[in-house]
This record gives C-alpha cells, structure tokens and sequence, in this order.
C-alpha cells in the first residue's frame, strides 16, 4: 500500500511527564508526534528529571498549532513561538508555556517524536 494514516487519538506511544502529553504515530519511513503542554509546563520543571540534562538536548523541527510557547537557547537567545510558526530549535534550551491557553505542536524530526520526554 502506498498511503499510510494513524491518528494520534489512538497512537502508537503515549508519554506524560508532569504537564505534557506526547502522542508518537510511527508510519513507513516517518515518527510523527504530537506535544501538548498544559499551563504551567516549562521544560526545566516538568522534562528535565525525565531527561536528566541541564537544558533540552533534543533538535526540533515543528510546527505550533496552538499556544504560546516562548523557548531560552542556552547563549540567552529568545523567541516566542505562535500558531501557525513551523520552526527549527537545536538543542541547548529551555522552553516554558506562555499563557493560561495550552500549547500543541506537531514535531517532525524522527528522533525528536522517539526521544522527547523519554527517560
């Protein structure tokens, strides 16, 4: 078959540290997943016990849906991602949500969707 589709209402892997849920859907040739991260989640809080790293070491390629998430390069570097924004974060930062509304993106990289808030 040549056309593959999975929901992430049923994925593959469900992980959920404190404030997040990542849904992971695995297809021929691609790992997709889905972050959502409640009001209140900063990755420094709520990831890194998980992660056991001073700052996020995972490169991330995305895309926002909803939300307001505001992401600190370990050099002190800002930016506010919203809506609508794909992007391309190395590692080496800190993330937290901005906002009382939850924030979902869709991440791309193969090894971000296997690796994120993974222990």
């Amino acid at each position: 078959m040549s056309i593959h589709s999975k929901s992430f209402e049923e994925p593959d892997e469900r992980r959920a540290p404190d404030k997040t849920q990542v849904d992971v859907v695995r297809l021929p040739g691609a790992t997709v997943s889905r972050s959502t991260f409640q009001p209140g989640w900063r990755w420094s809080e709520c990831i890194k016990p998980v992660a056991g790293t001073d700052s996020c070491q995972v490169h991330h390629v995305g895309a926002l849906i909803s939300g307001q998430l505001e992401i600190q390069h370990d050099d002190g570097t800002t930016l506010r991602l919203i809506p609508g924004h794909a992007y391309v974060i190395e590692p080496g930062h800190d993330a937290w949500v901005v906002g009382d509304e939850p924030v979902v993106g869709y991440e791309f990289d193969p090894n971000a969707a296997e690796t994120f808030a993974r222990g």
